[in-house]
């Protein structure tokens, strides 16, 4: 919570918001529902992949309904936090009124894994487990605050 008592408002930025930010959203939505409002979008948006729908459902967590959205809709809205999850969405990541801290992670692209059918659904998994346990570290640091 903020000192004004309201949660705090985080987006996460990703390219196509169609795989990592969409599970970060999941995630913190899970891990921290009491304590932030959470948004998730990208620079070049396009459709929530159903592998991430996947390995999301295997921790139980349910992103069926989210829906791809550009950062364009955020773009006058004031965030605590802007999380980007990819270098590309880093590099784009526009100027958000207020005072919003930057945090970025570089995560993997578990949609440009190669291989046979189950390489990409491991690469999606070591995506959300890396952003599972950086999320983790986020909520435990702010709730210290």
């Amino acid at each position: 919570m903020t000192e004004r008592g309201r949660p705090k408002r985080v987006l996460i930025l990703c390219t196509g918001n169609s795989a990592r930010s969409q599970i970060a959203e999941g995630l913190l939505g899970d891990l921290g529902r009491e304590d932030f409002e959470i948004v998730s979008a990208g620079v070049e948006p396009s459709y929530v992949r159903t592998e991430a729908i996947e390995v999301m459902n295997e921790i139980g967590i349910d992103i069926s309904t989210h829906r791809s959205k550009s950062v364009d809709e955020f773009l006058n809205q004031e965030f605590d936090y802007v999380i980007t999850v990819c270098d590309k969405a880093n590099a784009r990541c526009p100027v958000f009124p207020g005072q919003a801290r930057r945090i970025h992670w570089s995560i993997e692209d578990p949609v440009a894994a190669k291989g046979n059918d189950e390489m990409p659904l491991a690469s999606f998994r070591k995506a959300r487990d890396e952003l599972q346990v950086r999320l983790g570290e986020f909520v435990g640091a702010e709730r210290e605050t």
